[in-house]
């Protein structure tokens, strides 16, 4: 069993003893926690809950739900829903928070907590850090008495009303991509993607739509990260079906693949340095990845003539960076698609709507588009170290050993080369440092990666 409680929340492996696995009374704990974080900031009662589709999600959510409740706080339940439709919801209905009930990309027996300010945005460091510290202390007040709980509702018109909300973007093209007339298939991993994508595609005029996967049992046909070795399915189907294109999601819809007609990837990295180009190519502006995200992004922001700037890994430091410099599009090379004029959070389903508007504007398909772009390829490692050694020391060995280019340690290292870079950061749950490398071909990205392990390793 395994149980991960971090800033960003706690997460793990469905059963086991409490605090090995994730069980009732961790959940009661850390729902606990959050309910009294949401009360001391005085910004209302109300709380929206939703789940994706994994088979935990109904135990996990009544537990939950009900702990808010007996904390003394209102519950607005989505039930089946998206990371994004939930995180669009909490500031339309003016609520004091957020929880998504979702692992992820983890496979289905794992669940999490996704803890949400008022805006709707993942709760930055500090409070989670406060947060953890009172969870761990068991530092827990008492709970409402019968007259202060709180109340319940449920609400299944959430999904609506985010699709409304992507179709009133002026950049959102449904003409021009009900013109093209594309049979576009769908991997919908039996969570909440195979009711959202569909929903979407026939809003944007897509009359012909093959769902995969599509009962959201929870019980995935496949591992759900959206990695080529998982998609043979969706990319076999998208030839053998004669499709113009092939959409995959993870559970929570908030990241996103697309597959070419020709069945091969058009790259998770690719993703949002294609809607990036739509959009910069519209509305000038600034855009944001972060330091292990693809060197594509920064060129495509050099095409359009605009600064490109990167944050440290992790959404909510994403999002903070698209904030202090405005950026008008922003990201993260896991598929996760940042558009601001909607709201601040990784959104599949807007990502899904302005890659079609752009691919209809261009009038092309998706191998085509993806030719116009630099390629780029990634390779990763890992060092385990010494739990009592600082990472920094380890650090400090590839500074002195690639003295002569770029370094930025805002994030553990990144070391940029003229046509390669290399970023090293300490892992946030275990003692290991993780190496991510790109350069302009495999080989020279697995060999800059195996330099940087031997150099931790001496």
């Amino acid at each position: 069993m395994t149980l991960i409680a971090s800033i960003s929340g706690i997460r793990g492996t469905i059963g086991g003893q409490p605090g090995e696995g994730l069980t009732p009374v961790d959940l009661v704990k850390f729902c606990t926690a959050y309910a009294e974080y949401i009360l001391s900031n005085n910004r209302g009662r109300c709380i929206v809950v939703g789940r994706d589709a994994r088979v935990s999600g109904e135990m996990v959510s009544r537990l939950v739900t009900g702990t808010l409740m007996a904390c003394g706080l209102d519950v607005l339940d989505l039930g089946l829903t998206t990371t994004p439709t939930l995180e669009t919801k909490v500031p339309r209905v003016h609520a004091a928070g957020g929880i998504v009930l979702t692992a992820s990309h983890n496979p289905g027996e794992w669940n999490a907590l996704k803890l949400l300010d008022h805006q709707g945005c993942f709760m930055g460091s500090e409070e989670g850090a406060a947060l953890l510290k009172r969870v761990q202390a068991g530092e827990l007040e008492a709970y409402a008495s019968v007259d202060e709980l709180g109340q319940y509702r449920t609400d299944d018109q959430a999904l609506e009303e985010h699709l409304d909300e992507i179709m009133a973007l002026p950049s959102v093209q449904p003409e021009a991509i009900a013109r093209m007339g594309w049979r576009i298939m769908v991997d919908g991993i039996n969570s909440t993607g195979a009711l959202a994508v569909p929903a979407l595609l026939r809003r944007l005029g897509v009359q012909q739509i093959d769902v995969l996967n599509a009962e959201p049992h929870g019980r995935f046909a496949h591992n759900p990260e959206p990695l080529r070795e998982h998609l043979e399915e969706l990319c076999s189907g998208v030839v053998r079906q004669s499709a113009d294109l092939g959409i995959v999601v993870d559970p929570d819809v908030d990241r996103l693949a697309f597959v070419c007609e020709d069945g091969s990837l058009f790259g998770e990295e690719y993703t949002l340095v294609a809607v990036a180009d739509y959009i910069l190519g519209i509305q000038p502006g600034p855009a944001v990845s972060n330091l292990s995200s693809s060197r594509a992004l920064r060129d495509i922001c050099q095409r359009h003539g605009q600064e490109y700037y990167a944050s440290a890994v992790g959404e909510v430091n994403v999002v903070r960076t698209m904030r202090q410099v405005k950026a008008v599009i922003g990201g993260e090379g896991n598929g996760g698609v940042i558009v601001p004029d909607l709201h601040y959070g990784r959104d599949a389903l807007v990502g899904i709507a302005l890659f079609l508007s752009h691919l209809a504007l261009r009038g092309c398909s998706a191998k085509s588009l993806r030719d116009t772009y630099p390629t780029y390829e990634m390779a990763k490692e890992k060092v385990s170290f010494d739990p009592n050694q600082r990472p920094e020391a380890l650090l400090q060995r590839l500074s002195d050993a690639f003295s002569d280019a770029g370094q930025n340690w805002e994030d553990g290292l990144k070391i940029d080369f003229e046509n390669a870079w290399l970023h090293v950061r300490k892992s946030n749950t275990e003692p290991i440092l993780r190496i991510y490398t790109e350069a302009s071909s495999v080989e020279e990205a697995q060999a800059l990666a195996e330099k940087a392990r031997q150099i931790l390793l001496q």
